[in-house]
């Protein structure tokens, strides 16, 4: 023997010449024993074949009498011999992840959905076995949503597709996002062909920004924009709103997948009953809202702001309203104007105090514009 040749090259080359039994090769046995880490089958050779627990499975707890039993028939790869003993050393792992790979290329080129368990949670994905196979599916590729904790899939099972099959490289990579975002837009389509301009529904408060809330509205999100949350003035919609909060909502406009919403109902409009409440001549109670160089906006009801001008806010004439007015400040005051159509009202504190001296105040109040 030549001292370059190992003992299990010989037994190699002599399994060549043995019932045509080679290394890689497939053969079929009889289980004839089995204890708990490994597996005897007789396959017609000179001797016997082994299967041991790591070359069944790559679960190193598995006890193998659960799973074979004397007398079974199974197939089995050729692994090589095993030194000073008539034995053939066999995988059955091998043989499974061999046949595996071949049903993952064919998912590959035809684009199939599979499943599998996820048996490995790694710090960049999750491994998963397909019929003996690894998959890595990497996180970024596990959700449609941002993923910072991937352990609860450990023993799920979850579906995919192979994006990358490359087995000598070792690179079989699944993508169950695909799937998810796929499916999504298929159920928003279902949702948008449902929804109508109009249509009151209810959906979920899901974020809430400085411009607005988005609002689920199952499998499709909403804009609730600041301007829309009420028919008064919103300064901060995180002081108005809460994450998890249930809302009644009315679509005002759909645009592909945007819809927009509102919760200024039209039926709850009050500019709707403002001409009743509001006719020239009334005298009115509000708060200061916010004040400009030509006059004090004052906030009647929510949704209803009237304009008490510079020039009606005193007997005397005073150079800017901040000079005797305060933001949030309790006045009260006359209506003189009311505009309908545009939506404007006008106040003045000047008429209401002449008016209660007993003076003719008709013709103090010139009109005056923004």
């Amino acid at each position: 023997m030549s001292e370059e040749q190992t003992f299990e090259q010989l037994f190699n080359e002599s399994l060549e010449n043995d019932s045509n039994i080679r290394p890689g090769e497939i053969v079929t046995g009889t289980v004839i024993s089995v204890r708990p880490d490994e597996i005897v089958l007789n396959i017609g050779a000179k001797g016997d074949g082994i299967i041991t627990r790591s070359e069944y499975s790559n679960d190193n707890n598995l006890d193998l009498t659960t799973v074979v039993n004397e007398g079974d028939t199974m197939e089995a790869k050729v692994l090589k011999g095993k030194s000073g003993d008539e034995v053939i050393l066999l995988t059955y792992k091998r043989l499974a992840a061999d046949r595996g790979n071949k049903k993952l290329e064919e998912a590959f080129n035809n684009k199939t959905v599979l499943k599998a368990k996820v048996v490995k949670v790694l710090d960049g994905g999750l491994s998963v076995v397909y019929e003996g196979a690894r998959v890595f599916i990497p996180a970024s590729l596990v959700s449609d949503t941002y993923e910072k904790d991937l352990n609860k899939y450990f023993g799920q099972e979850i579906e995919f597709m192979i994006t990358e099959f490359n087995p000598k490289r070792r690179r079989v990579i699944g993508d169950r996002k695909c799937l998810l975002v796929e499916r999504k837009a298929e159920r928003q389509k279902e949702l948008l062909d449902k929804l109508h301009v109009g249509d009151i529904i209810e959906g979920t408060v899901k974020n809430i920004t400085d411009f607005g809330a988005f609002i689920d509205l199952g499998d499709i999100d909403g804009l609730l924009h600041i301007s829309e949350m009420s028919w008064g003035h919103v300064e901060n919609p995180k002081k108005v709103f809460k994450v998890g909060q249930t809302l009644r909502v009315f679509i005002k406009d759909i645009q592909g997948t945007k819809i927009a919403l509102s919760l200024k109902f039209p039926d709850e409009n009050p500019w709707l009953i403002a001409a009743e409440k509001y006719a020239v001549g009334t005298v009115v109670s509000g708060k200061v809202a916010r004040m400009t160089d030509f006059g004090a906006f004052v906030e009647l009801e929510p949704g209803i702001d009237a304009l008490l001008h510079v020039s009606q806010i005193a007997r005397e004439h005073i150079e800017k309203p901040s000079d005797v007015l305060k933001s949030g400040q309790e006045v009260e005051a006359k209506v003189v104007d009311f505009n309908s159509d545009d939506h404007k009202i006008s106040l003045s504190i000047k008429a209401l105090l002449r008016e209660q001296d007993g003076e003719d105040a008709s013709d103090d109040y010139e009109d005056v514009e923004e």
